[in-house]
């Protein structure tokens, strides 16, 4: 008698491997592209002849299919599949609880290869997670129990619930990672971030560090990230450097990303910078951080190197938001506005988490004019990163230049609470009252306390130049001036001096700090205009001597909101909020 039809592709006489298994072995050899190929034929087969195949076969054959879709980056079609692969494993649950074994031998081994349901239903959550549908990948991995939840289930339930702004769950679930696997360190960060102690954090760790030799560092840098996530910069900072002194962790790329990042939030943008440099030098294909990177070397002017760096990272990889944000901060620091606003949103695009990112596409908004809409994305930058100062300082400079003074005194009161009275807190808080001639002497009091924490506080020395020069105390400003560039080199510092150095007659030696302050930022425009200004004046006129100096607060990086932007017209077409709004 001969065999019935359904049974020939299972597994054909002589023992040789059924048409399914060829189709798993190449997916676990990784041909993707020769597995989407056959197992579509064989799906085609299998719907104009449902008897050619068995339940179990036709549902690996739809999961080998998805996972070639998925390595195909065609998520909504993978998602379509796997939820198909799903439904067969449903009814094949139900058969085989509806009919009893049949004693074949040959389906034990069957069954034991049939792809995880477990495993299917993450690629749907990272399909999910993909076509930026995190409520749906919750729901998938929601529906998993408790218990049959892998680390890694855990870990992606834990970064879309803190997301979605779950924190509850979120800690629930980075912990039950930490559970299984207490050296993830990253579950470790993400608990961090969510205010759990780092105390309490240590203690889910101290077993393996006692059981493990050379891991004693380990609690010192859970310490360092608890300082980092509360906003204790210098104490953060003082850390680090302890395990980056270490001999075993010395010039390790991750730590010295963090320094630097550090250094730029406490303000301290030439160790930042030093730090940098240091970590690319290690590393030379290295993306982390180098939007932070890229956003100093704009402001101080160094267009070039920034444009070399863009090029760079673009090189390394077009799928990262720093790249686009390196060239948003170019075109911004060249007064293209409309280029920088596509350039920022292309990389919340691409990373929606991009601190960076946000703040760019902010700060091109307000120079546009668009302040409201600049107000979102500092607000957004602020619920991501709520120790950062700097998106504070874009927020309130938006309440500012819509005469908002109430709201933005409030944000920088909440500021100076929050992150405590250090220089960079005191110097916002007082940017702000300058703004009110009511609270100037309120003012003065707040940059004197800045400036005896840290003299070389640049923004506190720009403000209390400022303040000085309202009060035409102008020999007290270039003593300032002077003290500030004893130890330091700044272009704004330089330029500001010239200007003070004019309203006291000193012109030629106006023109040298104007000619410095060109030599480090040679698109300083106010310092072009003072030079120029020093070149016509052959002698010295009354006109002169009442030369403005009153507007000397900008720091480079701002521009006029009409900006000379002569790519508006090309760009505006791209100016798209991708999910922001």
């Amino acid at each position: 008698v001969l065999p019935p039809a359904p049974s020939r592709p299972l597994r054909p006489a002589g023992g040789s491997m059924s048409v399914v298994e060829h189709v798993r072995e190449m997916a676990a050899a990784g041909l993707h592209s020769n597995v989407r190929l056959l197992s579509g034929l064989l799906l085609t087969m299998s719907g104009n002849n449902p008897e050619l195949f068995s339940p179990s076969q036709k549902y690996q054959l739809l999961v080998y299919h998805a996972d070639s879709l998925f390595h195909d980056k065609e998520y909504r079609n993978a998602v379509s599949k796997y939820t198909m692969a799903l439904q067969q494993k449903k009814a094949l649950s139900k058969t085989s609880k509806v009919r009893p074994s049949t004693g074949n031998a040959a389906s034990t081994p069957q069954s034991q290869c049939l792809p995880s349901e477990i495993e299917v239903k993450y690629k749907m959550a990272e399909c999910y997670t993909m076509l930026k549908q995190d409520k749906d990948a919750i729901a998938i991995l929601d529906g998993i129990p408790s218990r049959q939840r892998t680390p890694k289930i855990n870990m992606m339930l834990a970064n879309l619930y803190k997301k979605a702004g779950q924190e509850r769950s979120s800690v629930t679930s980075y912990k039950e990672v930490l559970r299984q696997c207490p050296l993830a360190l990253d579950a470790i960060l993400g608990l961090l971030s969510l205010s759990v102690k780092g105390a309490e954090v240590a203690s889910m760790t101290i077993n393996i560090i006692q059981s493990i030799p050379n891991l004693d560092w380990l609690s010192v840098w859970i310490k360092a990230y608890a300082f980092v996530h509360t906003g204790d910069n210098t104490r953060a900072i003082n850390t680090i450097c302890s395990l980056e002194k270490k001999s075993l962790l010395r010039d390790n790329v991750d730590l010295l990303g963090s320094l630097a990042d550090l250094y730029f939030r406490a303000g301290d943008n030439k160790n930042s910078i030093l730090k940098f440099e240091q970590a690319q030098m290690l590393d030379p294909y290295l993306i982390k951080g180098m939007d932070v990177y890229g956003y100093l070397l704009a402001r101080e002017g160094r267009l070039e190197d920034v444009e070399n760096l863009g090029c760079r990272l673009f090189n390394i990889s077009d799928q990262h938001a720093e790249p686009w944000v390196v060239s948003g901060c170019h075109s911004f620091y060249s007064k293209r506005y409309s280029r920088a606003l596509y350039l920022g949103a292309k990389a919340i695009q691409l990373n929606s988490n991009s601190v960076q990112a946000l703040l760019l596409k902010g700060a091109a908004l307000r120079n546009m004019g668009r302040v409201q809409e600049a107000i979102i994305h500092f607000r957004e930058a602020i619920r991501l990163a709520p120790c950062r100062l700097d998106c504070y300082e874009g927020l309130i400079e938006c309440y500012l230049a819509s005469n908002s003074i109430r709201e933005a005194m409030v944000m920088a009161n909440n500021v100076y609470k929050t992150l405590g009275p250090n220089a960079q807190t005191l110097t916002l808080l007082a940017t702000v009252c300058l703004e009110d001639p009511v609270t100037q002497e309120k003012a003065k009091t707040l940059l004197d306390k800045a400036l005896t924490q840290r003299p070389d506080y640049i923004k506190a020395v720009v403000k209390k130049a400022e303040l000085l020069s309202r009060e035409q105390k102008y020999e007290d400003g270039i003593a300032l001036l002077r003290n500030a560039l004893a130890n330091q080199s700044d272009c704004v510092l330089h330029r500001i001096l010239g200007d003070f150095l004019v309203a006291v007659n000193e012109y030629q030696e106006a023109m040298d700090q104007y000619s410095i302050a060109l030599s480090l930022d040679p698109n300083d425009q106010k310092s072009l205009e003072g030079l120029q200004k020093m070149e016509k004046e052959e002698s010295p006129t009354d006109a002169t001597q009442e030369e403005d100096v009153d507007d000397m607060e900008g720091s480079g990086e701002e521009g006029d909101l009409e900006g000379s932007d002569s790519e508006a017209a090309q760009w505006a077409d791209q100016e798209q909020w991708f999910g922001m709004q």
